[in-house]
């Protein structure tokens, strides 16, 4: 059976997961990367070092996310939202980063490591955290019994 994901149920499915690969456009050029992030109120966010995804989302703040479970190839579910990216700072800033290495660590295997994300250490006081405030949302999913 192939279906639509009702609004309540891609909201659902968006804070269940924890791994999704955003979408921008600028200059001509689109590029897609995964990205961790967590999830509160229709707004997914994330963080990221500096370089090419933050220089094309401050060019271009329109954005998709694509997020999905396949079990296989006859049950999956996916999701692409589209929102506006927005770049935080001060206490909100903390506080999305707290949440984002909680919701990191929760799902490692090895709670000793500390995920580094591609990101030289010396450098974590330079993340850039950002939320994407969703616009729409498109949900579809299929399973066979």
């Amino acid at each position: 059976m192939l279906g639509d994901l009702s609004k309540r149920e891609i909201i659902d499915f968006i804070a269940q997961q924890s791994i999704g690969r955003l979408g921008m456009h600028a200059d001509g050029e689109t590029y897609v990367v995964p990205i961790n992030y967590l999830t509160r109120d229709n707004v997914i966010y994330a963080h990221s070092g500096p370089g090419k995804k933050i220089d094309m989302m401050r060019k271009n703040p329109n954005v998709c996310i694509q997020i999905d479970e396949i079990q296989d190839t006859f049950r999956w579910k996916s999701v692409v939202m589209w929102g506006k990216y927005e770049e935080l700072s001060g206490e909100e800033r903390q506080q999305v980063m707290q949440g984002l290495i909680q919701k990191i660590m929760a799902v490692t295997d090895d709670k000793a490591k500390e995920p580094s994300h591609g990101i030289d250490p010396k450098h974590y006081d330079s993340l850039i955290v950002y939320r994407i405030t969703m616009e729409k949302a498109t949900g579809k999913f299929e399973y066979h019994d």
